[in-house]
């Protein structure tokens, strides 16, 4: 499978843009609504303390459904599959990445489900916040948008860019204070992302 480059930024800014089929994207969001509402543990998914994630609102205002990165449905291998194409594609583009530790997926993926009005409102990064310590071993940042949102992309602070919410775009880029974003926040429109990281391994993902 060949991917589409995006081409939605120069190299300078280190965010890299592919496109993954429009199907594989279909199937997560029927997969998320099987599974958003379950309290409990099932085949590797879960919602964090059993439950929606429940955050300050004028910050984020989501419902998060946390994947195991060891879940084998289909649907998520064939995430899994097109991503990787993606990270094949930005280590070719930065091939400086080739010389540095081992990385992967080590955490929980997040499918991220955002209703008319919601969004990570705040400019954030991935090395800050309560999840400073697992922040340090991450490598990079992925984001898949899995519906077309006008006006629901992310603005990236600093590369004074906005990144449009085109189904199946997915982005590649550093989670330091050089890339913080924050969501576009829709009024008129359901929004539904796929997220995670890249994380260095250590003894207990080895």
């Amino acid at each position: 499978m060949k991917l589409k480059k995006a081409d939605i930024l120069s190299p300078e800014h280190f965010i890299g843009s592919w496109y993954i089929p429009k199907k594989v994207c279909s199937d997560l969001v029927k997969w998320f609504k099987r599974n958003h509402e379950l309290g409990h543990t099932h085949q590797g998914v879960f919602t964090r303390e059993k439950q929606p994630v429940v955050v300050d609102k004028t910050i984020k205002e989501s419902i998060d459904l946390q994947v195991s990165s060891q879940n084998a449905e289909p649907e998520i291998l064939a995430y899994r599959k097109c991503l990787q194409l993606c990270l094949d594609n930005y280590i070719k583009d930065y091939p400086d990445l080739g010389t540095v530790e081992k990385f992967n997926i080590c955490e929980d993926i997040n499918i991220q489900y955002y209703k008319k009005g919601g969004g990570y409102k705040n400019f954030h990064f991935e090395r800050s916040g309560p999840s400073m310590n697992r922040g340090l071993k991450r490598m990079l940042v992925f984001m898949t948008y899995l519906n077309d949102v006008k006006n629901g992309g992310t603005d990236f602070k600093y590369q004074k860019f906005t990144s449009p919410a085109k189904k199946g775009l997915t982005l590649i880029w550093p989670p330091d204070w050089t890339h913080a974003h924050r969501s576009q926040v829709s009024k008129d429109a359901e929004k539904c992302i796929i997220t995670g990281w890249y994380s260095f391994l250590d003894n207990e993902n080895t």
